[in-house]
């Protein structure tokens, strides 16, 4: 297990509290809103598994200056007292007729005045995580808009801290999936594997396993999203294991083929190109070029450049969340910049509803990319 130092120094929250706070004065905004774990996060390093629980709304108010502010329910007051954040207002939570709305409007008010206006993050992937009515009565009280895309920026761009975060959990997932036949030969049913490979994880330093994905099926699979069934492995089939495992708040996202017995001719090939676009990616993954650059060069090889399948993207952005930040389509024409960590995902039609993927973490770098787990090299691992 990892002996790495948990969280981050204050010095790292208090310089991306400056970068905001910049950002934010460039937008004309006087405070924002944040609602949701990972924002919530971002800025306090409040981590807990608390918010599987729907019932109770959390918000932090981070202001054109000065430091931020947390208004949460009383429950979390002592986590939340153990990080850097020392404005902490609470209420008892739940409560049926007024769930922080009020302290919420008043903490508002006292950042912004009565003209100031209140950035809420409003693009892709966002969301507002409290009730509709409570944004009713919030949008009522003080002057909202979007947040000009101010936390896609911040998160979009790694610190070294974080980068290293990210390494240590890919780190933790190239352990497991070393171990890999060990727990997986011919005979074993889908779901046991699914079951010992996250207790692999977790032996190996994972604090836990939100997104476990995968399939097995005859030179090939028809998908990557189901639940593991019972049916055993069997010679010929191609097993993909797709983890998102965490560890101190930062996922890995990278996955790994196996030959059960043995490879066909056609499932070799495949693994060849799947192999050949990841190379192909990462010489396009330069500062200055864009995200659709990665896609155009891993499409040529994958496709011929017909411009991809149905899958949609070959890769995305990568954190504190899952899949956070930029898509690798065609359509995405971001500029990479030093510190993006991304995942890139080919894939390859192998005919009769059969499909192999394949997925690498990288961070860009001042000269191109680097690999953040061990890259997959040569033919597949047979088991």
């Amino acid at each position: 297990m990892m002996a790495d130092a948990r969280g981050f120094p204050d010095a790292e929250y208090h310089a991306r509290l400056e970068r905001a706070q910049r950002l934010m004065a460039a937008a004309d905004m006087d405070a924002l809103l944040l609602t949701s774990e990972p924002d919530v996060r971002y800025f306090t390093g409040f981590l807990t598994r608390f918010w599987e629980s729907p019932t109770r709304p959390w918000f932090l108010v981070v202001p054109a200056s000065g430091n931020p502010i947390a208004v949460i329910p009383a429950i979390g007051a002592a986590l939340m007292a153990s990080t850097w954040v020392k404005d902490i207002r609470t209420w008892r939570a739940p409560d049926y007729n007024d769930d922080g709305v009020f302290l919420l409007c008043e903490t508002l008010s006292d950042v912004i005045g009565r003209a100031g206006r209140v950035g809420v993050p409003s693009g892709l992937e966002t969301h507002l995580r409290m009730p509709l009515e409570t944004w009713n009565v919030i949008s009522t009280r003080v002057k909202t808009c979007g947040d000009a895309g101010v936390m896609h920026r911040l998160r979009n761009i790694k610190s070294e801290a974080e980068i290293a975060k990210i390494e240590t959990t890919c780190a933790i997932a190239d352990r497991a999936f070393a171990r890999v036949p060990q727990i997986a030969q011919k005979d074993v049913p889908l779901e046991q594997v699914f079951r010992r490979f996250q207790m692999l994880l977790l032996e190996e330093g994972a604090d836990w396993v939100p997104y476990l994905a995968g399939a097995s099926g005859q030179g090939g699979y028809s998908d990557v999203i189901s639940p593991a069934t019972e049916a055993p492995l069997q010679d010929g089939d191609v097993l993909m294991l797709d983890t998102g495992a965490v560890r101190d708040g930062y996922f890995c996202d990278f996955d790994r083929n196996f030959a059960v017995g043995h490879a066909s001719p056609e499932v070799s090939r495949a693994q060849e190109k799947l192999l050949e676009a990841v190379t192909k990616g990462v010489e396009a993954a330069k500062p200055g070029a864009q995200v659709c650059d990665l896609f155009h060069a891993m499409d040529a090889v994958l496709t011929g450049g017909a411009g991809g399948s149905d899958e949609g993207r070959l890769g995305h952005g990568l954190g504190m969340q899952l899949t956070e930040g930029v898509s690798l389509i065609a359509a995405d024409h971001s500029l990479l910049e030093p510190g993006m960590v991304l995942t890139l995902e080919p894939g390859v039609a192998l005919g009769q509803g059969r499909m192999m993927v394949h997925e690498e973490n990288i961070v860009i770098t001042q000269t191109g990319a680097r690999f953040l787990n061990t890259r997959a090299q040569g033919a597949l691992v047979q088991i």
